[in-house]
């Protein structure tokens, strides 16, 4: 059995005892029960989500792909089969036996961690067969996440228009219900974006964040209150700050909906609607303040970060570069910036890295770049946009330290 094939919960067992730990140590350290250990560590529970895997990796001081047994990836150029997956979109029957669903939604989980951690050229092989999988067993669930892991895929890979029918696809299987199709609207709008459609992505994006968020909330500012478990409330504020009635709602819908906000406020920014940008900020800002501790099982990596980040690149957006770069070495400092999945930060780096060009700042475009290869190599290895501002910025003589390196290593001469 080679490493790969190890189960996680066998490598979390390993290395627990490689430290000198019990499983009541380990326990007693991630805050959780010893019999949630032993279930991880037999297999019985399964190890599916980023945060989770990021904090054993953290108490046991190993890197989180050390426990899922892969190795970041290296490789240069965009990974080839891109038509396998659009071939796999072609099919409309079901091409394979279902397989229980229990072990698609393992897969589908695992391929949520491989975009995650920017495996790009590991989850292109993967993608056709998750595919087909999901399309046999028609489960809506599994159907629109596994859509909208492909759909934000191909957007990386600049194949926005294939992004866009997969983010389609996702929404005609979420049928009606009201968070999955939430959920899948942000894969709309983010090819919609990725498209220079910002009209258009707006126009998805905003109604559906209103469809989930209660309709007190459509207009004016909000508080999220309350500790969050499966209830909390919603207050809206009057023109003095304070709240009246109380609605109920989930954190983790306030989660996607709060998403839907800042991919509005992006889109707007786009559109030229700078305004109605920084309303939609605000907005997203009120709700992440008050989310703690919430489960995220959309994947939206919604939170304050989240928000500032969206700050810095609305800033950008509506062509205040210094304003953005303000921004952008304070809140790659805070705490929470270490705990995005590293495909969330090193995109955002490369964005940044857009930013520094638009003032001319190369060696700070530069250092952005880097710093993403680092993260996420196949954020600067594999997508055109980053390959493009390399470019750019080896153009110049000498250029920057770090960046000669990185275009020697995607094909680029300087």
């Amino acid at each position: 059995m080679t490493n790969d094939d190890v189960p996680i919960g066998r490598r979390v067992a390993r290395w627990r005892v490689r430290r000198s730990m019990t499983q009541q140590m380990l326990a007693d350290r991630l805050r959780r029960s010893k019999s949630w250990v032993d279930k991880v560590e037999r297999g019985v529970r399964a190890l599916d989500r980023y945060s989770v895997i990021q904090e054993l990796a953290h108490v046991l001081r190993v890197d989180p792909e050390v426990l899922l047994g892969q190795q970041p990836s290296t490789s240069a150029g965009i990974p080839d089969g891109v038509d396998d997956i659009r071939a796999a979109l072609a099919r409309y029957g079901t091409p394979q036996a279902a397989q229980h669903t229990d072990e698609l939604r393992r897969q589908v989980g695992y391929a949520w961690l491989s975009y995650q951690h920017a495996h790009y050229g590991q989850l292109v092989r993967v993608l056709p067969g998750l595919l087909d999988a999901a399309q046999a067993v028609r489960s809506p669930e599994l159907l629109v996440q596994t859509y909208r892991i492909t759909s934000s895929l191909l957007v990386k890979l600049d194949e926005a228009d294939l992004g866009w029918l997969a983010a389609d696809r996702a929404m005609s299987a979420a049928g009606d219900d009201p968070i999955l199709a939430a959920t899948a609207a942000i894969s709309v709008g983010q090819a919609l974006r990725a498209q220079d459609r910002d009209h258009l992505a707006l126009a998805a994006l905003l109604p559906a964040a209103n469809r989930l968020l209660p309709p007190s909330s459509h207009d004016g500012d909000q508080e999220v209150c309350g500790t969050f478990g499966d209830q909390n409330c919603l207050k809206p504020l009057d023109h003095r700050g304070r709240g009246d009635h109380r609605v109920q709602g989930d954190s983790r819908e306030w989660a996607v909906g709060g998403t839907l906000l800042l991919q509005a406020a992006l889109a707007a920014a786009g559109c030229g609607e700078h305004r109605q940008a920084d309303e939609l900020t605000e907005r997203a800002a009120g709700i992440a303040a008050s989310l703690r501790g919430y489960d995220d099982p959309h994947r939206t990596n919604f939170g304050p970060i989240a928000v500032e980040l969206a700050r810095v690149l609305v800033a950008a957006q509506r062509g205040d570069a210094a304003e953005a770069l303000r921004r952008h070495p304070i809140v790659v400092r805070r705490e929470g910036w270490r705990r995005l999945p590293a495909e969330y930060r090193g995109a955002y780096l490369v964005d940044a890295a857009r930013a520094y060009l638009q003032v001319g700042d190369l060696r700070g475009a530069a250092r952005a770049l880097v710093d993403a290869d680092s993260i996420a190599p196949a954020e600067v290895r594999c997508r055109p946009l980053a390959r493009t501002l390399i470019a750019d910025v080896a153009r110049a003589q000498p250029a920057p330290a770090g960046v000669a390196r990185l275009a020697t290593v995607v094909g680029l001469t300087h």
